[in-house]
């Protein structure tokens, strides 16, 4: 069984106040794309080849490249997550192939895991409601519950707070611009001073796309332009191409631009960046 995990980009992202237990409180629009990575399972049953042993989760990459240990690998926590409440779980081959570029502010990782959950949920007919199921992805990681919603979503808290929105972008077409920097999200967060902002992120979505540019701000984007001033530049490339709005996802370093529908250009970018259109 496959399923295909997508992505999301961050349409406005307020810094609202520092936690008690360290963390942050935010408020953004999570809103889903459709760029997908691809998560296989195949119990280990179904697979004839004696010589392979038998073990609990056997997993495997393919694609982009994916740091860290193999073993601390997000799918393979939600197995494990799993495998403690449903010990009847056969020993099976997870295989991801990674599209999404990983630490880019567009929740690739959040994705897999979420969607792990999501696939051992329907090929063992665990039968788990969408609460358990968010119950599952808040312990993986703060954007995962979204995954599990996948639908745009006002959110707050440390993210896992969600709220859907009625928000329609379908619409549109839009470029997202991945420059092969890593940004470490507690350095982002360390360079900001956490502010209520003047309007809510809800309310001015609600409002044209062409009025977004003034109001609709990523706090994330001074430090982070500031840094790596060749972010920036993608932003400002973005709107001399013709995006009604541009944006930081998340701490990036992805930028993403909105366009008319069909209207997202193909443009030439430097070796090391990834990109990708949806019309």
């Amino acid at each position: 069984m496959v399923l295909f995990p997508n992505c999301k980009i961050n349409i406005g992202l307020n810094i609202t106040s520092k936690r008690a237990d360290g963390y942050h409180n935010i408020a953004t629009i999570f809103y889903p794309i459709n760029w997908h990575d691809a998560i296989e399972l195949i119990p280990r049953s179904a697979v004839t080849l004696s010589s392979l042993p038998v073990a609990p989760v056997q997993f495997s990459y393919s694609g982009l490249p994916v740091p860290g240990n193999t073993s601390d690998n997000i799918c393979l926590k939600a197995y494990h997550l799993l495998k403690k409440d449903f010990p009847e779980l056969p020993p099976v081959f997870l295989h991801l192939h990674k599209s999404i570029p990983t630490g880019a502010g567009l929740g690739g990782g959040s994705a897999n895991g979420a969607f792990t959950l999501l696939l051992f949920n329907k090929k063992f007919n665990l039968n788990l409601s969408p609460e358990q199921l968010t119950g599952y992805a808040l312990k993986l990681g703060s954007d995962c519950p979204f995954f599990i919603i996948n639908t745009p979503c006002y959110a707050t808290g440390r993210g896992e707070q969600t709220e859907p929105l009625p928000l329609d972008l379908s619409a549109y077409s839009f470029l997202i611009v991945h420059p092969g920097i890593h940004i470490q999200t507690a350095w982002a967060f360390s360079k900001l001073t956490p502010v209520q902002p003047s309007k809510p992120i809800k309310s001015i979505v609600q409002q044209p796309i062409e009025t977004w540019s003034n109001e609709l701000l990523n706090d994330f984007e001074p430090p982070v332009f500031r840094e790596y001033p060749q972010i920036a530049e993608v932003k400002k490339i973005l709107y001399a191409n013709g995006a009604l709005y541009a944006s930081l996802s998340g701490s990036g370093s992805s930028v993403y631009g909105i366009f008319s529908k069909n209207k997202a250009p193909e443009l030439k970018w430097d070796k090391n960046y990834t990109h990708k259109i949806i019309q």
